[in-house]
């Protein structure tokens, strides 16, 4: 934002409360009230609802190169739709069709049932976006630049809003002096004000600490509990597997992966890992196993498709030979092997 427009008090950000926004009605100075996150009403079922936001085809290229193949999804409301991939994946570009900055060279694309390049504006009332850059005036003051955006949209922020994000002991510092986190968390409290159906978060928690991070998380899943479909894209895979209903994966344009995580982790090999000293006699162990074992020093790695089985053949073995295993970690594939397997395939 580069040009400053004075707001009256109508619109203060930094109340006490707890109330996340929404638009409910009008009150006598027309400035919309803020719903509250939880509505007492039943929600619909999201199935028997029509898609948020979706691609169908979705082609888009610059000059002679591809940068999105033939992609598909479809979103519904209530839904966190995780879109990952490596850097130049094609993700980045799906995103800013999405938001009506590209027009598709094949295919469609379809916001709240309408072209996002043809209809910004009403989209700019019903959608949201948390930016890598976020282009706040620096020279405002927390508490300013939220009473300039809900000015802007004719809102009144709800209150609490910025004890929501953690930013309500910041309301008086001025933009300019906040870290970058603290900028992301001031990003995503203006991303609320409107209370979206749809809301793009671009790696909302990049730069967050431990606990702000999982703040944004409660936010994000507490929107989609509300009905807000989330188009979410990360390169923290933990917070892809904690928070999404969906996950696709884009690899060199095209989707190679999508469904649930359980869906498209379901045939990746699992693996038990650990340690032991001094080295023991794997071989009676080896002939057991369903699955592969490969040693590195002290430390062993089983990778077999049949978890339980080869646990519990291990465990035997090891109490078997009066063997201690020393950090013993089980686990089911995971998408960080995913990416390894995709980027493997795609080398």
């Amino acid at each position: 934002m580069t040009n400053v427009i004075a707001i009256g008090d109508e619109c203060p950000g930094d109340r006490g409360g707890t109330a996340l926004p929404g638009a409910s009605g009008t009150g006598d100075s027309g400035v919309m009230e803020a719903n509250t996150l939880h509505s007492t009403t039943t929600a619909p079922d999201p199935a028997a609802l029509p898609p948020a936001f979706s691609a169908r085809g979705l082609t888009v290229r610059y000059g002679s190169f591809t940068a999105v193949d033939t992609v598909d999804f479809s979103v519904r409301p209530g839904q966190i739709f995780a879109l990952l991939g490596t850097n130049g994946a094609g993700k980045t570009t799906t995103v800013e069709t999405l938001l009506g900055l590209h027009r598709p060279h094949g295919g469609q694309v379809r916001v709240l049932g309408v072209d996002p390049a043809a209809d910004r504006r009403r989209l700019s009332r019903e959608a949201a976006v948390i930016g890598q850059e976020t282009g706040f005036a620096e020279d405002l003051t927390v508490a300013e630049t939220v009473r300039l955006w809900c000015g802007l949209h004719r809102l009144r922020p709800p209150s609490g809003l910025l004890e929501k994000v953690g930013l309500d002991h910041r309301s008086g510092i001025r933009v300019g002096a906040l870290s970058g986190g603290e900028k992301r968390r001031l990003d995503l409290a203006l991303a609320l004000v409107n209370r979206p159906k749809v809301l793009f978060a671009d790696e909302p928690t990049t730069g967050l600490d431990p606990a702000s991070r999982k703040q944004t998380w409660k936010i994000l899943r507490g929107l989609a509990d509300g009905g807000t479909a989330v188009l979410l894209t990360t390169h923290y895979l933990e917070e892809a597997e904690r928070l999404a209903d969906r996950i696709a994966i884009m690899n060199a344009g095209r989707l190679v992966a999508s469904g649930t995580l359980a869906e498209i982790t379901a045939g990746l090999q699992a693996t038990v890992s650990g340690a032991v000293s001094p080295r023991p006699d794997w071989r009676p162990l080896q002939g057991e196993l369903s699955g592969s074992l490969s040693l590195e020093g002290k430390e062993f790695r089983i990778t077999t498709g049949a978890l339980q089985d080869d646990l519990h053949r291990l465990l035997q073995w090891a109490a078997r030979s009066g063997v201690e295993l020393e950090g013993l970690e089980a686990r089911q594939g995971s998408l960080d092997d995913l990416f390894t397997t995709i980027g493997t395939h795609a080398g």
